[in-house]
This record gives C-alpha cells, structure tokens and sequence, in this order.
C-alpha cells in the first residue's frame, strides 16, 4: 500500500480540519410519544417539499413498527435546528410518518395526510399484531410502544446553511428523491425564495422555457433563480453551477425581489415568448439549460440597457454557430458563461 506524499497529507489533514469545524450536532435519545408530542405542536416542523415522501405502502410501514416494537434499532433521524426554536426534518420522513400513521390520532393523521390509522399487515414475528390498528391494542401495549427510545440527531444553528445543504443532499434516503432546487427551498427559506416560487408560474417563462408536460414546480422555480443569479452575478461563476445557485440565493434569501427586477424579468420572456412560439429549443424536445440560460440573461442585459430586442435576431440564435460553442458540453466554464451570455447581449438588437 502506498503511503500519501507529504503535501497531499498535510492538505488532508487541513481539509478534514476545516469541515469538521463547519459541522455542529446534538444527539438526542426520544419517546416515540415525545416525538409524536413534538410534531402536533410543531415543534418538528416537516418541509413541504418533504411531505411528498411519505409514500411507504402499509406492509413497510408495518415492518418499521415491529422494528420498534422488538427494539430492533432503527437508523437515526437526522433534524436541522431552525431559528425559531424548531426542529426540521431533514431525513426520516418515512420513519416518523410510519409511527404517526400507526398511531392515528387525528391530529397526527392530519400531518400525513392519511384519511384513517395504519391497519398493521404482513407481519411475520409479531403476527398477531396483524390486522390491528394501535387503537385496538391494550393499554399497557400502547404505552410500551410509546415509550421506546429513538436516536435523533440535530444539525444545530452554529453550522452554516452550506453545510445544511450537504447534510440534505447525502441524506436524502427517501421514497422521492428532492430536487437541488427543492433541498433549497428547505435550506434558504425566506422572502426571496417565495419571490421565485411566483415568478415560476409565470406563462411567458413556462412557454419560452420548455421541461416538458411531467416538470415539477421546482424545475421552474430552478430557472428562475438562474435567471436572477446568472444576470446580477454572472461575471463571479466559478465553475460549478449548484455551489454558484447555493451562494447567490443563501446571500438574498433574506429580500423579496425588487420591482425593478421583477419587471425585467417579465419583459424578458414577454419579448421572448413572441419571438420563439416554440421556445428555447434545437433539435431536442426540451430547453437546453446553458442555452436557455444564455438567451434570456443576455436579452435581459440588452434589455435593461435600453435597447429593444428584434424578434428576428432573437430566433436567429437558436442556430447561431458561435453561440453553439459557448453551450456545448464543457462550457460550464467562467469564460464560457460570460462569452454566452455577452454575445446574446450584443447579438439581439
């Protein structure tokens, strides 16, 4: 085995080092029944782009209960502190959605959207449990399921929303995997981030910006943010594209746009939509993103320096030889995003 050279050692150890220091946890040993308390109350406070992932079937759902019922341990539901003294659930939606679901308070039935208890199936060990909901069992038997212990780990609020950002991404074991933009919108909640979620129902965007029948909200919601990063900060892109979106909407997360900034953005897919019937789209059915990206930042750009884009130049674009160089793979790089977006600028009126 061969052993690291020196150098790369030391920038190891520094690297360990300094993420380590980024990354702050408390643990914590709960009730089920505490949890259960926690989430009523909203103390536990579930994304709503998280409550889509409750979508265990009944015979799953039934093997985690009787995990807890034999003590069998279970794998630790990771939490995020907020600022407002809450907890949100960053991975075990299944898992808690499970023992709400079972359990089926009505309160707790509300929270995940189920119209009546879990009816216990499939189970081997504990047969007996089968066809039971908790309601139906002894007293002494609720209380034992209530009082099992459950490990939560939580990302407390001296950690950096970067850092909240990974632990989403490496911890996202769901049913539904979220979207990058989707981890944002759990991460950077705020003003700006409900900005974006307007601007994504937009008619003009949706037209020019073609993702297909099936694209979630958040696929729009994604381009709008790129719209916005790549035409106030685009000369600061450094190569990789989700560390660029994460630090632009993280340093505005706090500010609704301006109106300035939202009527630029309106008179840039107005002008677009008239220009492109088809939208943004070459040979493939779907808007390429470094294109799309390109033709409507740089029309914004020409835009707000008070030229008025010609309908002709813009649809010339989509075949433009030189803009294809500056879009194709491996052009996520700095000189290419600024040479793309610049030669729209220059090139549509």
């Amino acid at each position: 085995m061969k052993n690291l050279p020196g150098a790369k050692l030391t920038k190891l150890q520094d690297q360990l080092d300094k993420e380590r220091r980024l990354v702050s946890f408390d643990s914590y040993d709960l009730t089920v029944s505490s949890l259960m308390e926690m989430i009523v109350s909203g103390a536990v406070f579930v994304p709503p782009e998280y409550q889509r992932q409750f979508i265990w079937e009944p015979k799953r759902q039934s093997t985690l209960i009787e995990s807890v019922f034999l003590g069998i341990p279970i794998p630790s539901i990771f939490m995020a502190a907020n600022a407002y003294a809450t907890w949100e659930v960053v991975d075990g939606v299944q898992r808690l959605g499970s023992m709400c679901h079972f359990i089926g308070t009505e309160d707790l039935l509300k929270k995940v959207d189920r119209p009546g208890p879990l009816i216990i199936s499939g189970l081997e060990k504990l047969s007996t449990l089968n066809e039971i909901s908790f309601s139906e069992l002894p007293k002494s038997v609720q209380l034992y399921f209530q009082t099992r212990f459950l490990k939560v780990v939580v990302l407390n609020d001296k950690s950096d929303l970067s850092v909240r950002f990974d632990l989403f991404e490496r911890l996202n074991t769901g049913g539904v995997t979220l979207t990058e933009q989707e981890i944002r919108n759990c991460v950077y909640r705020g003003p700006f981030n409900e900005s974006l979620k307007q601007l994504a129902s937009s008619p003009a965007m949706r037209k020019v910006i073609v993702l297909g029948d099936k694209a979630p909200d958040s696929a729009y919601e994604d381009v709008v943010l790129r719209f916005f990063a790549y035409l106030n900060n685009y000369q600061n892109f450094d190569h990789l594209v989700k560390t660029f979106l994460n630090e632009y909407m993280d340093s505005n997360k706090a500010s609704p746009l301006q109106k300035s900034q939202i009527d630029l953005f309106n008179q840039t897919f107005e002008a677009l939509a008239k220009a492109l019937p088809n939208g943004i789209i070459r040979t493939r059915a779907k808007s390429p993103a470094n294109l799309a990206e390109a033709i409507s930042v740089g029309t914004a750009l020409a835009i707000k320096s008070g030229k008025k884009p010609r309908a002709n130049l813009i649809n010339a674009l989509l075949s433009n030889e030189e803009l294809k160089k500056y879009t194709g793979a491996g052009s996520n790089q700095k000189k290419f995003v600024i040479r793309r977006i610049e030669h729209v600028r220059d090139s549509v009126a």
